[in-house]
């Protein structure tokens, strides 16, 4: 730990106080070799001058492709590089099973959106490559992208982005992502696939787009059960953490969770009568004022639970007869069809968008075909769905958006969600007001099981959440202001039983009041920074949400150039702490978080120390994660007897090829 502190102060000295004296060193006579190296290099650099870069590479992606098409930059720059680690982003901290690639859960409360079938597992999501998440090229030039993370054995990252436009007008491309981290606790391996392999065309005459991409995910998880040790950081084990005892041990052939998915997606759109143009060449915005589309998506999805060893810990429920051997699944396929008609009102002008008005009516159709050991059924649900929009000016503007499931399994459900924004001035900032109103159906997994260990069959109320907020936001000053309000009806939940380690659903009968406050804010003094982002949750049910009341993460980092300006980077540390809350327990055959047994442990800040840097086309960082271990406590937690990670040291580097 002292030695990499001491190379980051190094380069902090280095770039602030040292002068690099430059000598010439003595010259040598060139030889015919010498001279016709640098002949080739005029007669190469003749041929062509165009240097590609990253303005030659834009994107889109389905969000922005809802109402015109339009395309952003990619992001080359370092802001929150060094964060990679989805389980610890800044605004969105998780409770999880103590390494990259393991189940997790939210440690905010931040309630999905969604209605319709659900399946309820969602201890994996942030891992899968999603339709959404997917980009859609214009490359003017074939472009690569690697990412590369490394954390010793401990962990380890791996992407790769390939684009190219075949025509001008027509793109394709593929992702392969890896996750491969087998944590410092045995069978905590994680080994996890995402590839996709996507295209995009639009016709010379603007009017026509289509969309295809095929995509697959393939997650898989070691379970450990667990330490035995209630206090893992007080052992007085001396052979490393590879050595502590675990609760499921069979590393042969380890007990695990298994994700399979595989989609098949396209979407076409058309406009009709006149079209606009915003910008100009590549920052152009298509702004229809017809527009009809219609998207086809298919998707296979897998979860199993695999066991194949003695429950020596009673880890799992009782049975009438122990059973070594567990294999549980559940198989869902869905076929969805979506028609969306668009009606834009807008004067003739589009330098300066005002008076208009936008209308999106859809229908969307899903058909369901769901089998869990032995239960099989098959159902559909359809959904009508409406937006509709106004905006007076470039400073006030109103939208409304609905979603009503009208007929099928979950009829009745509902979304309906309006904003309003409101720009008072570029120094003033603007104001955002938003409310919604959410009915949902339980989801499968409350209302039905047939797994091994955890069977029912339940009929539960719809959950209702009506949420209002009211937001500040200040580009000049980099402030942003959040106050929300969820009211929350027949919320469901998992619970333990009276009998050890077997759990249960369960739906409140009374509701919870949740106030949400976020402040996020940053600084800048000269070439020192600082980001600060503040969450503050209060209601009467915190023990039931698991959540904590206050959460803060806090960065502070120095910016500089090295070596004539060849080299930028920052240098600083992040540092994270949550209120002490009441920890989820886990339920290893189901993939659940759930309210087991009411322990809340000690919270203290966690300190990781890093550095990032761009050169040219790469970007590097190194990082010192819990850097402060030992210096508070020895270690801490998140989730009932599953500590988190020790200290680790981990490099990353993300290089861009446009050629």
């Amino acid at each position: 730990m002292k030695y990499i502190l001491t190379v980051l102060l190094g380069l902090f000295l280095f770039g602030n106080n040292v002068a690099m004296a430059q000598v010439r060193p003595p010259a040598t006579p060139r030889t015919a070799d010498a001279e016709l190296d640098s002949l080739r290099k005029i007669e190469e650099g003749g041929r062509d001058t165009v240097i590609f870069n990253a303005t030659y590479i834009r994107y889109t992606n389905l969000d922005l492709l809802k109402d015109s098409t339009q395309t952003e930059p990619i992001d080359t720059t370092l802001r929150h590089f060094q964060n990679y680690n989805i389980m610890n982003q800044p605004e969105a901290p998780t409770a999880n099973l103590g390494n990259l690639g393991l189940p997790y859960n939210d440690l905010l409360f931040d309630p999905s959106k969604s209605i319709g079938f659900d399946a309820g597992f969602h201890s994996m999501d942030r891992y899968k490559l999603t339709q959404d998440s997917i980009k859609y090229y214009r490359a003017r030039t074939p472009f690569t992208s690697l990412y590369y993370v490394n954390g010793s054995t401990t962990e380890q990252v791996f992407k790769v982005i390939h684009s190219q436009n075949i025509k001008p007008n027509w793109n394709i491309g593929g992702n392969y992502f890896r996750i491969g981290a087998r944590g410092i606790y045995r069978n905590q391996n994680s080994d996890h696939l995402n590839a996709a392999i996507f295209s995009w065309y639009e016709s010379p005459t603007k009017r026509y787009n289509i969309l295809v991409n095929g995509l697959f995910n393939t997650l898989k998880t070691e379970e450990n059960g667990s330490m035995v040790s209630n206090d893992i950081f007080n052992s007085t084990n001396t052979l490393g953490a590879q050595e502590e005892s675990v609760k499921l041990n069979n590393t042969s052939d380890p007990t695990r969770q298994t994700y399979n998915q595989k989609s098949f997606f396209l979407k076409q759109f058309y406009y009709l009568g006149r079209i606009d143009t915003t910008g100009k060449n590549a920052d152009s915005k298509i702004l229809p004022t017809q527009r009809v589309s219609h998207s086809l998506l298919y998707s296979a999805e897998q979860y199993k639970f695999y066991k194949k060893e003695a429950d020596t810990y009673n880890v799992f429920p009782d049975l009438n007869s122990e059973i070594d051997l567990v294999q549980d699944s559940t198989h869902i396929r869905n076929l969805r069809n979506e028609f969306m008609y668009s009606f834009y009102l807008r004067g003739r002008s589009v330098s300066f968008l005002k008076n208009e008005v936008k209308l999106d009516l859809g229908i969307q159709h899903d058909l369901y075909w769901y089998d869990q050991m032995g239960f099989s059924t098959s159902f559909q649900n359809i959904m009508l769905k409406a937006n509709a929009g106004y905006r007076f000016s470039d400073r006030i503007s109103l939208n409304a958006n609905v979603q009503q499931i009208a007929q099928g399994r979950n009829a009745g459900d509902y979304l309906y969600d309006a904003k309003a924004q409101i720009r008072l001035s570029r120094s003033v900032g603007k104001i955002i007001l938003g409310a919604y109103s959410q009915n949902k159906s339980p989801e499968q997994f409350f209302d039905r099981l047939n797994y091994t260990y955890h069977q029912w069959s339940n009929s539960f109320d719809k959950t209702k959440i009506n949420n209002l907020s009211f937001a500040y936001l200040n580009s000049k000053f980099k402030l942003q202001a959040k106050a929300e309000y969820f009211l929350v009806t027949d919320y469901l939940y998992l619970a333990e039983t009276p009998f050890v380690n077997e759990i249960e659903p369960l739906q409140m009968n009374s509701d919870i009041n949740l106030l949400k406050l976020t402040l996020s804010k940053s600084f800048k003094v000269g070439k020192f920074n600082m980001e600060n982002y503040v969450v503050y949750q209060k209601t009467d049910y915190q023990d039931l949400l698991s959540t904590p009341e206050f959460y803060t993460y806090n960065s502070f980092y120095f910016s500089n150039t090295y070596f004539k300006k060849a080299l930028s980077g920052d240098i600083g540390f992040d540092v994270r702490m949550n209120t002490p809350y009441t920890a989820s327990s886990y339920a290893i055959n189901v993939s659940q978080f759930y309210n087991g047994y009411n322990v809340k442990y000690a919270s203290y800040p966690i300190v990781d120390v890093w550095a990032r840097f761009a050169l040219r086309r790469a970007n590097i960082f190194v990082r010192y994660d819990y850097a402060n271990q030992g210096l508070l406590s020895k270690g801490y937690y998140t989730v009932n007897r599953y500590p988190m990670p020790n200290s680790l040291f981990k490099l990353g580097v993300s290089w861009s090829f446009y050629d």
